[in-house]
Parts: C-alpha cells; sequence; structure tokens
C-alpha cells in the first residue's frame, strides 16, 4: 500500500459517500486511477464495505455495556455457537472473540438500566453454556474512524 492508497482509504473513512470523481479531484489524479485504486483495495480486503454510523442514542438506545463472558466446554462448537447466537441478539452491537480470562466480550445498547438488566438476566443467565459474565458499564466512547497503517519497523 502506497501513499496513495493511504490517502484514499483516509478520506473514504472520513466520508464514505465521496464520488469516484470527488475523490480523485481530492487527490489529483484521474477518476479511471481512483475507480482502479478503489476496486483493487475492495479485491485485497483493505476496504471491506462502506456503511453508515448509526448513533445508538438517536435510536433510543442510551445505556450501553461491555459484557464479559466465559463459556464451558471451551471447543470449537461452544464458541461458534455462541458467537452466532450474540450476534443475533438486538441488544448486541458487537462480539468480540478472547484469549485469556474472558471467552467473549459482547458491546450491548439498551434503552435502560431495566432493559440491561433484563438481558443479563434472561438473555444470557439461562444460556447452559456461560459459566460466568461481568458487565461495565459505558459513560464516554471515542472512536478512531481513520486508522492508518502503522509505520514499517
Amino acid at each position: 500500500m502506497d501513499e496513495l492508497d493511504s490517502a484514499l482509504i483516509r478520506l473514504l473513512q472520513s466520508d464514505a459517500r465521496l464520488s469516484n470523481r470527488e475523490l480523485a479531484r481530492q487527490l489529483g489524479i484521474a477518476p479511471s486511477t481512483c475507480l482502479e485504486r478503489v476496486r483493487a483495495l475492495t479485491r485485497r480486503g483493505v476496504i471491506r464495505g462502506y456503511h453508515a454510523d448509526i448513533d445508538p442514542i438517536a435510536l433510543g438506545r442510551s445505556v450501553q455495556a461491555m459484557v464479559s463472558v466465559q463459556v464451558r466446554p471451551l471447543n470449537r462448537d461452544v464458541i461458534e455457537a455462541f458467537k452466532a447466537a450474540a450476534s443475533e441478539m438486538t441488544e448486541v452491537l458487537s462480539v468480540f472473540v478472547l484469549a485469556g480470562g474472558d471467552d467473549f466480550l459482547l458491546h450491548v445498547a439498551v434503552p435502560d438500566l431495566d432493559h440491561l438488566h433484563a438481558f443479563l438476566l434472561d438473555r444470557l443467565s439461562k444460556r447452559r453454556e456461560i459459566t460466568g459474565f461481568r458487565t461495565s458499564m459505558i459513560f464516554q466512547q471515542m472512536q478512531n474512524q481513520t486508522p492508518a497503517p502503522l509505520p514499517a519497523r
């Protein structure tokens, strides 16, 4: 990935709705060159897709938490089954599969503390493979919208 690819990625991370013509203009290259660069980055898996960044609070989900989950028995079938089930839960925004003391980290967003309590009791604690979980409330979140490639060592 060269400097042009990096600049292209930064622009798309800032606004994925920029037209190819506008991307090319800002980069000072021909639209055909820009289009081929975007296609190549997509083929290589650098660009995985485009999405809208939705504010959970605007959807009435003002309480967010991270839930650390431990499952047993710890095997591929249990991990895959829980990962699939958790990703289908409407309260869950993200599912992380971990190594270490916890097996999963769930980022959840719900309307209020009563809904969080119900999620923990009615959805998680009833699953037989879960042996324990801990909940950490999120007060604020910052996200790096434009991660850049790290310099080579």
